[in-house]
This record gives C-alpha cells, structure tokens and sequence, in this order.
C-alpha cells in the first residue's frame, strides 16, 4: 500500500511538472522540458495527451475539485510564462529605476521593450487557442480563457507599474506605439471571444488620467504663450496682413492636435475634452489680440454701447473734435479676427469634427460635440461685426464734425428750384471727405473688410437721407433734393469701391444698400421690391 501510495504520489507529481510547464515539453531533453527561454510553442506536446489520459484516470474530471486542480496547474504555466517575457521589463518597475537617466533614448527603449512584451503575451494566448483546438485537453476545460486570465492580469500590473514610474508626458511616438499595442491585445481578447477579465488589461483606463494631464498640459502652455510679455510686437504682418501671433497660435494648436489621432481613432470621447481645450485657447488668442492692439481699440469702444451706463458714459465723456483717420493697425486687427473666423478657426474645427463623427451616439451625448467651436465661430462673428460697425460709426461721426459735411443739414437747406447741379456743389464737400475716408479703408483693409466697410459706411449715409425723408412724408419740398443725394451719394461709393478694387469687386459689391433703397422706395412712393443687399453687409 506504501508503494502505491509513493507510486500516486510520483504520477501526480510528474502530472503536475507536465501541466505546469505545457509549452516547454521536449522528447529530446533528458529532462523532458525545453529551456523555458525558448520560443513559444503553438502545438501541444506528444507527452500532454497521454498526461490527459492519466490524469483523467485518476481523477474523475467531471467533478470540481479534479477541474479546479487542472486549471490551478495550467493557470501556474500561464504564470510561469509571464515571468519569462517579463524579465526584460523588471528593471524598469524595480526600485533601483529611479537611478536612470531618463533620456530620450533610455524612455524610448523602455516604452519598446513594453510594446513587445504586449505583443508577446498575446502570442502566448494565441498558442493557446491553437493547442485548444487540437481537442486533447477534456471539454470543460477552456485553455485560452483560464491562461488569459493569468496573463492580462499580470500584464496589467506590470503594466500599471511601468507607466507610473515612466509616466508619459505627452503623446510621443513611443507612447502612442504602446497605446496602440494595449488597446490592440485589447482588442484581440475580444475578437478571440475571451471572456472579460476582472482586474485585467483596460487600454482606457490605463491611459485615462494621462490623457488627460496630457490635455491640461497642452492647454496651460498654449494659454502661457498668449501672455502679454510673450505676444510678439503688433506691427509686424504676414502675408496676408495680418497678425503672426495669431497664425503661429493656431498653427500650434493644429500641431498639438495631431499627436491625438492615436488616442482619438480608438476613443473618440477624448474630442470632446479637446473641444473644450481648444476653445479656451481660442479666446485667450483673441483677449490676447485686443490686450496687443487695446490703444487703437479703445476710440472704437465708444461707439459699442453694450449697457445703459456704457451709453451714458459715451454721452458724458469728452469728445474729441479731431477727424478719425482709420490707422493701419486696425487693419492689421480686423484682418486678423477676419481670418481666424474664415481660415484658421475652420481648420481646427474641421480636425476635431472628423473625429467626433466617430463619436457613439448615447442619448444626447453625441449633440454636445460643437457648443465649443459654434461658440467660438459667433464670439469671432460679434467682435469683427461690432468693430467693423464701430469703425463706421467713427467715418459716419468725421461727417457730423464740420457743417458743411453733414448730410442732415445740407439735405434741410435744399430750395425746391435747386437742381442736381446745386446740389452737388453744397455736398462737394461731403464727398470730398467720403472719398478720403473710402481711400483710407483701402489702404488699411483687405479687400472683403474694405467692401464690408464701405457698404456699411453707405449704409449708414443712406440711413440719414431715410431718416429725413420718413419725417418729412407730407412735404415733397426735399423729395427731389434728396432723390439727388442719393444718387451723388451712390456715384461716390460705387465709383471709388470700383476705382480702388476694380476686378475683385463682385456685382453684388456695388449695389445700393438697404436703406438706399428704402429711401428710394418713399421717393417712388412704392415699396421696395429689390433684393435685400444689407446681409451681405457683414459677411
């Protein structure tokens, strides 16, 4: 009974060295296991089937404890496999890794040798799917699951252990390989239908807090940039006569972007927090330009009422009697907010809508994708409209500062006998000064600010004569003195916008704006029926 007993003993124990090393069996080593440092093997070895059989007549497997012992045994392979491939990574969790110089090189060798330890354990689990399709081990037991178990558990803690001791700083190259590594051996446990594993491997969560220092990090130097002390001088221009600052920002903020496109293919929700990100950094550009450009800004404020106090201050503040001539770095500003609004913003926002296309739809998740950009897209809309009308405002104010300019007054002093003649003699003046003004918008604007801002300033004159005609219905003593203002006045704009712009101006440039043709319509006593141009006013 003794022997038999040490004879037991003797299988289980050989039994269990079988089960425990079943990737390193050899009928050629007189031990009969392979050096466990050797490659991984894809087919079972011809000791596992008899082993099977074995064990299967000592134990009956379709009890508990017989398949709970064999798992146990497989379960320690798993392991002992994962201590092989880890061993190249110890040195980077151990505590002796804080004595490394982490250089360049050194971080891009230790995220390596992390991919490849990723890309090995999930050819371990590949093995085992084959080894399990050859049937020889009994049918309640799942090799590849229970092995996975082992092995994206332990792979997840090394891998835990590996990126807070190497944190990654940004989204690298050698970040993003591994990434694409984690989030792939992901990936594969599920199109192998591995079942999922408590406590193992979740590229998500991995990353997640990374990624988000990663976007915080990406924001506060953007922001750092936009400071007072680090914006270059405002009278430097580009090409495109407008501010470098600005083009140099967004072209860093599309820069920053791109090294997200790893992280935004597998998990698009991240576009959101880049959304938000990137909204911020978008308004401190534009605080940033009217802190640099503040001087030639503040005349125009005057004439951007926003409260009654601000009215009331406009009103009791001292005016001064000097003609406003629009200077060169408003230009510089206004073609600036123009170009962010037409080129610069889009392109940002075209990025981060191509990736939240991907975004899954949940409830009305997906329909919080844009309330950034949109709000950005009207801020930019709001600033250059009011600038652009404030600027009016001031061209309209140079007409009021002398008498003899000031439409109102010419259109009251008109005699019913006055001619076309006469009355282009009294608004010389007039028109002398709108011409000085439209000349001066050409040298300061690019052509679609200059085309916006002289049909606002058209406007605006037209809006004097209809004013003056609305109140003065029941006389037709000023009609034909004011049906000739309009065209003298329409001759003046139309003529120089065609004289300074020539080819460039669109047909639609030159034609009469609203209120012109509002005015015209009392004149003609009928309504108007002319396309409404004032649209296109601010476009």
């Amino acid at each position: 009974k003794g022997i038999l007993l040490g004879c037991e003993t003797q299988i289980e124990s050989l039994l269990a060295n079988a089960f425990e090393n079943y990737k390193s069996l050899d009928e050629k080593s007189p031990t009969g296991l392979a050096d466990l440092f050797g490659p991984t093997q894809e087919t079972a070895a011809p000791a596992l089937a008899p082993a099977v059989q074995v064990y299967t007549l000592l134990h009956d497997i379709l009890s508990p404890d017989a398949q709970t012992t064999l798992r146990n045994y497989l379960q320690t392979a798993a392991r002992k496999r994962c201590r092989k491939h880890m061993i190249e990574t110890d040195e980077f969790v151990s505590n002796n890794s804080e004595g490394f110089l982490l250089d360049s090189i050194t971080i891009s060798t230790a995220y390596l040798k992390m991919k490849n330890l990723c890309i090995n354990i999930s050819k371990e689990i590949q093995a085992d799917i084959k080894i399990h399709n050859q049937h020889i081990l009994p049918s309640s037991i799942d090799l590849s699951n229970i092995t996975a178990e082992v092995y994206s558990t332990e792979l997840c803690k090394r891998l835990t252990s590996f990126l807070a001791a190497w944190p990654p700083s940004c989204p690298a190259s050698h970040v993003n390989e591994l990434l694409i590594a984690i989030a792939d051996f992901e990936r594969d446990l599920e199109s192998w239908n591995i079942s999922p594993v408590q406590g193992g491997v979740d590229s998500r969560s991995l990353f997640h807090n990374y990624i988000m220092v990663w976007v915080e990090d990406m924001q506060l130097k953007l922001l750092d940039l936009c400071k007072a002390e680090k914006v270059p001088w405002s009278g430097v221009t580009t090409n495109h006569s407008t501010s470098p600052f600005a083009e140099e920002m967004y072209e860093k903020i599309k820069d920053s972007l791109v090294g997200y496109e790893v992280v935004i293919n597998r998990w698009p929700q991240y576009s959101l927090v880049l959304e938000n990100a990137v909204a911020n950094v978008e308004r401190a550009i534009v605080k940033a330009l009217e802190k640099q450009y503040n001087d030639i800004l503040t005349p125009l404020k005057d004439s951007i009422p926003k409260r009654l106090n601000m009215h009331v201050q406009k009103l009791t503040r001292r005016q001064s009697t000097a003609l406003y001539s629009v200077p060169s770095q408003l230009g510089i500003f206004l073609n600036t907010v123009k170009r962010i609004l037409d080129a610069l913003h889009c392109r940002v926002e075209d990025v981060l809508k191509s990736w939240a296309a991907c975004l899954p739809i949940t409830g009305d998740k997906k329909s919080l994708f844009g309330e950034q950009m949109n709000g950005i897209t009207v801020m930019l809309r709001t600033k250059y409209k009011n600038y652009l009308q404030a600027t009016v405002e001031k061209l309209v104010n140079n007409t009021q500062a002398n008498r003899n300019t000031r439409l109102k007054r010419i259109l009251e002093e008109i005699k019913e006998e006055d001619g076309e003649a006469e009355i282009r003699e009294r608004m010389q003046m007039l028109s002398s000064q709108l011409i000085d003004s439209i000349s001066n918008i050409n040298e300061v604007f690019t052509s679609r600010i200059f085309v916006a801002t002289c049909r606002g300033f058209w406007d605006r004159m037209g809006q004097i004569v209809l004013k003056f005609l609305e109140g003065r219905k029941e006389n037709r003593v000023w009609y034909n003195g004011s049906y000739y203002a309009l065209g003298i006045l329409d001759d003046t704009f139309a003529s120089q916008m065609q004289r300074l712009q020539g080819n460039q101006l669109q047909e639609k440039d030159v034609e009469p704006p609203r209120s012109v043709i509002e005015a015209r319509s009392i004149l003609c006593r009928e309504p108007a029926n002319a396309t409404d141009s004032s649209t296109y006013f601010y476009v």
